[in-house]
């Protein structure tokens, strides 16, 4: 082995110009199937730590009935169908040993109101604000006012939600109780300074196909924006989950703790005819009751006797439920635990995974992934032609040397392992030096923090708000691996032409 080493060595020498340009060939597919390939690391670690780690976890369970699994880019005029009983749901996500974390919100799609018949879109969703911001990192970040903190009531209008509705209704909202700073104002809005409508509560009425939706006015508590990928997450304002039940008309927590006096569960519990109920001796008042034991206020609704700090939030409507999986765990068999489970216990949800979920945000991020690695395989097999062809090139202008080493009792075997042996040499270093080579670009291009600016498709490709392909040592170890499929891959045919060369051809070349 040492002596074919050693002559291949010669070889190489002896031929500079053509194991210069095979040479150069490995060189650069060296380096960009080192660079693709910490571009795919980079983008799948982005959308690890800009999606799932910050908007949605890595499952999200859907109601069972939920037709359309994209609830969360999707625009669903039939609204997010409810899971109901979350409480059942909760149990079952807490005795999964492989889930980290979860997070039930609700949901929704909502027209804006104002006073002068104009309209407005935005989605919301309801959430325990602290709860949201605990799980995910402190995602949202405050632009103008404050956010929500505990049972307080109130809107979080997003930066973009704002500029949409201005644009549609001509509405500016500033939060409740703070200034109004002009120089957040859109270029629009700046325009129209001196007749600026500013108001600091909105009107929101619940989108869905059941007409069990109603308006309620909300105060706007303050302007945000999401801190990763914010221009896929504007159109969300926040809303407090009572706030959102209402809206749509769901059963909130508030329902859940009002208490019926005994005749009114007996009258429920009834089994009788109804319509005795309203005898002419029902309508007679009892000369001994005391009408000074009635008051007007007594029959109202009760709404602020409810102490909403004991509220049980758990006992309101939810539709959706963020997962968050533990770490170094395999998120397509926990997806099919978790359905097994929740199936088990007889639950009405069932998980989807994150891509599902997002809709076209998934989607995209698959596509982008996909032709990333399609681009990697491609230069692959155009440097294994390339390289194919140079070599096959370089045997048959060797040809006299090829045949005097055969005259001289050189086999077909040794022949082949020579001709290996170079193309081994030149990928080893040539493809050594242009991996070093890759792992410098992508270093100076980390260091570059190049920014997508607003454009949505770039900064699904940057799997965040700044380019940073990662180099790991499974991309290292890919890249060799590659490397080598290559070289092995692009040797073979022109070892074959190699082979064939007989000590004749040598002479009739002579």
């Amino acid at each position: 082995m040492g002596l074919i080493l050693k002559i291949a060595w010669r070889n190489l020498l002896r031929h500079k110009g053509k194991s210069f340009i095979i040479g150069a060939i490995l060189f650069l597919g060296s380096i960009i199937m080192t660079t693709g390939n910490a571009v795919i690391s980079g983008m799948d670690k982005g959308l690890q730590e800009n999606i799932v780690e910050r908007f949605t976890g890595d499952i999200v369970l859907i109601a069972t009935n939920q037709k359309d699994e994209a609830v969360i880019a999707g625009f669903m005029l039939k609204g997010t169908e409810i899971i109901s009983a979350y409480t059942n749901v909760k149990k079952v996500l807490q005795s999964q040993d492989y889930v980290r974390d979860f997070l039930p919100v609700c949901r929704g799609s909502a027209m804006v109101l104002n006073e002068y018949g104009d309209m407005g879109f935005t989605f919301l969703l309801g959430v325990d604000i602290e709860a949201y911001q605990k799980m995910f990192r402190s995602n949202i970040v405050l632009v103008e006012g404050q956010l929500l903190k505990g049972q307080d009531r109130g809107t979080l209008v997003t930066s973009g939600a704002r500029k949409q509705m201005y644009d549609s209704m001509y509405v500016w909202l500033t939060p409740e109780g703070y200034p109004f700073i002009e120089t957040n104002l859109s270029p629009e809005a700046k325009s129209n300074r001196t007749e600026l409508n500013i108001q600091s509560n909105v009107v929101l009425m619940g989108m869905s196909a059941d007409s069990s939706q109603k308006d309620i006015r909300s105060p706007v508590r303050g302007i945000i924006k999401y801190k990763y990928l914010n221009n896929f997450w504007e159109s969300y304002s926040i809303v407090d989950l009572e706030s959102f039940r209402e809206c749509f008309g769901y059963q909130t927590s508030s329902d859940s703790e009002v208490k019926l006096t005994k005749e009114k569960e007996q009258i429920l519990k009834a089994d009788e005819n109804l319509d005795d109920l309203f005898s002419s001796e029902s309508l007679v008042q009892s000369s001994e009751a005391k009408l000074g034991s009635y008051k007007i206020g007594s029959l109202k609704r009760k709404v602020a006797t409810i102490n909403t700090n004991t509220i049980d939030k758990d006992f309101g409507v939810y539709n959706i439920v963020f997962v968050k999986l533990k770490k170094n765990t395999n998120p397509k068999q926990d997806l099919k635990k978790l359905n097994t489970a929740l199936s088990n216990a007889q639950v009405s949800a069932r998980a989807v995974s994150w891509k599902k979920a997002a809709g076209t945000i998934g989607d995209m991020a698959t596509i982008m992934k996909g032709a990333l690695n399609g681009f990697v395989i491609f230069i692959f097999f155009v440097a294994i032609i390339i390289i194919a062809n140079t070599l096959s090139m370089a045997a048959l202008e060797r040809t006299t040397e090829i045949g005097m080493m055969r005259a001289v009792g050189a086999s077909k075997g040794f022949i082949g392992r020579m001709f290996f042996s170079e193309t081994l040499l030149l990928s080893f270093v040539f493809g050594g030096l242009g991996m070093i080579a890759g792992a410098f670009v992508v270093s100076v291009l980390t260091l570059l923090n190049i920014a997508p600016g607003s454009n949505d498709a770039l900064q699904l490709f940057f799997g965040g708000d700044t380019f940073r392909p990662i180099l790991t040592l499974p991309d290292i170890l890919l890249g060799i691996v590659q490397l080598t499929i290559v070289t092995v891959i692009a040797a073979l045919y022109p070892l074959v032409v190699a082979q064939k060369i007989t000590p004749l051809e040598a002479i009739a070349r002579e």
